[in-house]
């Protein structure tokens, strides 16, 4: 059993927040040592998913019903399709800027936003 000063330090949150996370349903402890929570190694795990969909953009409400899903809720399968969809066109977009700054810092057009190869970078439409 983990400490929850120890889970805080591997996961980079606040203990406060795995306490909320708790009381939201996300994590459960495993008990206590004295008057300090205690959780199993693999609510790290659990707390990587979690970061992992708060840095995505999902609510919290948002990841308690994920991490409640089941195959039969459908509702909620079409919702994290459209989030998929979402986060492939961030991915898109986010790209062109990594492709565009890494030209950017190499090109020698004057000025550097009327570069060609620039342009055609951030706006492939």
């Amino acid at each position: 059993m983990l400490d929850i000063a120890v889970i805080a330090e591997k996961s980079g949150l606040a203990p406060s927040a795995l306490r909320y996370y708790e009381q939201k349903g996300l994590i459960s402890s495993a008990g206590r040592n004295g008057l300090r929570r205690t959780y199993r190694p693999e609510v790290l795990s659990r707390l990587a998913l979690i970061a992992c969909a708060r840095g995505a953009g999902f609510t919290i409400a948002e990841i308690e019903r994920f991490l409640a899903a089941t195959p039969g809720d459908t509702e909620l399968r079409k919702r994290m399709a459209e989030k998929a969809d979402e986060l492939e066109a961030d991915i898109l977009r986010l790209c062109r800027m990594r492709d565009s700054l890494r030209h950017a810092s190499t090109c020698t057009h004057e000025p550097l936003v009327e570069c060609p190869d620039f342009k055609s970078t951030i706006d492939p439409g």
